[in-house]
């Protein structure tokens, strides 16, 4: 069989360090107060996924992180940035909330001009992930359903919505990857997270699409960045190695074992600036 051959596009990225990360509250399943994190291991992580990144050829910008913020090292929930315009956050639970405000101030101050602080409920890049023509919408246990139509509107290309169904897949980027947004066919996604109607959706739409064990997306598998070609996930998903291999793709596998304590993994820590 044939593989296909894959090319990497440079990316930008915005990421937060942990400085402040700590579990002293739950919001959602992966949260367990009781259990310490180990605040130098998760900065060492973090910075591996950041220099990661930086070697394949990626520019990565960093947000100040905020003391009263623990959970700011999720920076993938602050912003959905597409062709430069940014749909800002509204967090679904109080102990998030300033993070919406940290982000907006980032891109005012960084020249982005196009930032719509939005009316409805959404988490960013949790919820929303972008393929060549559409943006694809989680919704069940944080962003709204309202949140798509808006995001619809300002972006101007069609939202498809999803139905997250087991509360510990609550985004959509824990149960969903795109692996080449250059297309609108290049997907992995682990079906059980899904109402039956999304899963009828999602097999219309990629029929081909790389499907993860239970195993693997209870790792957090899916909670992946790619490239186009790298991808870069937790080291845990053991299954979708060989499987991304077999479609042209270079699997990395990246130890973040402390930010999972928070219900967060590669993707979580990583949001795109798409211009």
């Amino acid at each position: 069989m044939r593989t296909t051959v894959r090319r990497a596009t440079a990316r930008r990225y915005l990421m937060c360090p942990p400085t402040y990360f700590k579990v002293t509250y739950s919001i959602n399943p992966w949260m367990d107060p009781a259990k310490p994190v180990d605040l130098r291991l998760a900065l060492a992580q973090w910075e591996d996924l950041r220099d990661r990144y930086r070697a394949l050829g990626h520019t990565v910008e960093e947000l100040e992180p905020r003391r009263d913020l623990p959970d700011m090292v999720y920076a993938a929930n602050g912003a959905t940035v597409v062709e430069g315009r940014i749909l800002g956050a509204r967090f679904a639970h109080a102990e998030r909330t300033g993070e919406a405000v940290a982000h907006r101030e980032w891109f005012h101050t960084h020249g982005y001009t196009d930032v719509r602080e939005p009316e409805h409920i959404n988490e960013g890049e949790g919820d929303f992930a972008v393929t060549s023509s559409w943006l694809l919408a989680g919704r069940g246990f944080r962003s709204s359903p309202l949140s798509h139509p808006e995001a619809q509107e300002f972006f101007g290309r069609p939202v498809i919505g999803l139905d997250l169904v087991d509360p510990r897949y609550y985004h959509l980027d824990t149960a969903l990857c795109v692996l080449d947004d250059s297309t609108d066919t290049e997907v992995m996604y682990y079906p059980g997270a899904f109402s039956p109607g999304s899963r009828a959706v999602l097999e219309r739409l990629f029929p081909d699409a790389l499907i993860a064990t239970e195993a693997d997306a209870a790792a957090l598998g899916l909670n992946a960045v790619s490239d186009g070609r790298h991808v870069l996930l937790p080291q845990a998903a053991v299954g979708l190695f060989e499987p991304l291999r077999q479609r042209g793709y270079e699997p990395i596998g990246m130890d973040l074992s402390e930010l999972l304590k928070g219900g967060g993994s590669v993707k979580c820590c990583t949001q795109e600036l798409r211009t």
